[in-house]
């Protein structure tokens, strides 16, 4: 079994988001060994719900969620807007206020309990730029999100 450290789903999706290239496939190794399905993508836009869209169709297309169930569905959506609101500082709003966001993002889901019958969960990082459209104009943020499924 895995060390408890290596279980937290949260921790493991902040660091596959930043993970460069030689440490994603070190990191990917390990998820791997987990059975934990992940997958990572990047966005960029001033409009929420293009972010969502492509987190969400990255999700289904690395077949971390299956698109035909519901419930999985659902945890997914939680796991992004409680990322977002991270992201966003609690005002999910980009374009509206005049801000814009480019993004990479990690998803995971696994068992991050011992204990198998608390099941499978998902995680959702996000880290990037949000802030004025104005390339320079920016800052860093990052959310994380993580529910039930």
């Amino acid at each position: 079994m895995t060390k408890e450290f290596d279980r937290r789903i949260g921790q493991q999706a902040i660091m596959y988001a930043f993970a460069e290239e030689e440490e994603e496939a070190s990191l990917a190794s390990k998820l791997a060994l987990m059975n934990w399905r992940y997958g990572k993508g990047k966005v960029g836009s001033m409009e929420l719900q293009k972010i969502v869209a492509a987190i969400e169709t990255s999700a289904k297309r690395q077949e971390i969620v299956n698109p035909e169930l519901y419930r999985e569905i659902h945890a997914l959506y939680h796991a992004i807007i409680e990322a977002l609101q991270g992201v966003t500082r609690g005002q999910i709003e980009l374009g509206g206020m005049l801000r814009t966001a480019g993004l990479r993002f990690a998803i995971l889901r696994g068992q991050p309990f011992e204990n198998k019958a608390e099941g499978e969960w998902i995680a959702v990082a996000v880290y990037g730029t949000i802030g004025a459209p104005v390339r320079g104009l920016e800052h860093e943020a990052i959310g994380l999100g993580i529910n039930h499924i």
